[in-house]
C-alpha cells in the first residue's frame, strides 16, 4: 500500500485495493504517505549529521524511492544499510534491486525477534555494534500489539546501541480523528495487517531509555521543520530519540 501511495510500482493488485479503501476513510492518505517518506529524509540527515554513519531499517517492505542508503549516500556515502523485512517477497525483492549496491545488506527476519535481527549474517558483516548506529522503525511498530511487548522489544535493540545511537519511529495515531483511524485499522485487519495506533502517551513509553530529539513526538509533517503543528490534523506521530 505504501508504494501505491508514493506513486511506485511495486505493488500489488491487492494493495491497491486496500489502499482505495483506506482513503475512503483518509482522503489525504498518499499525503500522509509521503510525509512519513520525508520525514525519513529528515531524520536520516540529522543522524548523518551527528556523526552516525550506519543503519538499520526494519520493516523495509518493497523497496521505494528515497531508501536510507540513497539519503544517506548524498551525504556520506561510505554510510552501511542493512534492510530488514519478515517477507519473502519484499525480501526477493530487495535483493534483486539492492545486489549491486554496496554496503548494502538485506536480512529476511522479524521484528519480534531482535536477536535473530541483531545476530543476522547481513547485520554482523556490516554493523559494528561498538559505534553508534540509527534504527529506523517507520510505520512498523503499529502493527505490534501490546500483548506483544513492544516496549520490551525496543528495550532488546536500546540494550544493543553504543552511546550516540538514533532511534526513529513513526506511528499511527488516532488522537484526533478516532472515527477515520479505526475505519482504516479495519481495512488493515481485512488485509491480513492488523494495526493498532496508538497515543502519544503510549508511544512515549517506546522511547525509555533515550532523550527525545526536539521538537518531541510530533506530525511527521512537522518534525524538524519550520512548519507550526497543527495536532488536529495528525494522523502519522514522528520521534527521534538518542541514546545516552
Amino acid at each position: 500500500m505504501y508504494d501505491y501511495w508514493l506513486g511506485g510500482k511495486d505493488n500489488f493488485p491487492a494493495d491497491r485495493e486496500a489502499a482505495e479503501k483506506i482513503l475512503t476513510y483518509i482522503p489525504d492518505g498518499r499525503d500522509q504517505a509521503h510525509a512519513n517518506r520525508k520525514f525519513l529524509r529528515r531524520a536520516v540527515r540529522f543522524m548523518i549529521d551527528d556523526g552516525i554513519r550506519q543503519f538499520i531499517d526494519i520493516g523495509t517492505g518493497l523497496p521505494t524511492q528515497g531508501q536510507v542508503h540513497q539519503v544517506a549516500g548524498e551525504i556520506a556515502p561510505e554510510t552501511r544499510v542493512v534492510y530488514v523485512d519478515n517477507d519473502p517477497v519484499a525480501i526477493a525483492h530487495a535483493r534483486a534491486l539492492l545486489q549491486d549496491t554496496e554496503q548494502v545488506g538485506v536480512a529476511q527476519a522479524d521484528l519480534r525477534e531482535p536477536e535473530k535481527i541483531l545476530q543476522h549474517p547481513d547485520t554482523r558483516a556490516l554493523i559494528d555494534f561498538d559505534k553508534p548506529y540509527g534504527l529506523m522503525l517507520l510505520a512498523i511498530m503499529h502493527f505490534i500489539p501490546d500483548e506483544e511487548d513492544p516496549a520490551g522489544i525496543l528495550g532488546q535493540f536500546r540494550d544493543a546501541m553504543a552511546p550516540g545511537s538514533y532511534l526513529a519511529i513513526s506511528h499511527t495515531t488516532t488522537d484526533y480523528r478516532p472515527e477515520a483511524g479505526a475505519g482504516a485499522a479495519a481495512v488493515w485487519q481485512q488485509s491480513n495487517a492488523a494495526m493498532w495506533p496508538r497515543t502519544k502517551a503510549e508511544l512515549t513509553r517506546f522511547f525509555e531509555g533515550f532523550d527525545l530529539v526536539r521538537p518531541g513526538i510530533v506530525d511527521v509533517k512537522v518534525w524538524d521543520t519550520d512548519t507550526t503543528d497543527n495536532p488536529e490534523d495528525t494522523v502519522v506521530y514522528g520521534a527521534v530519540g538518542r541514546r545516552p
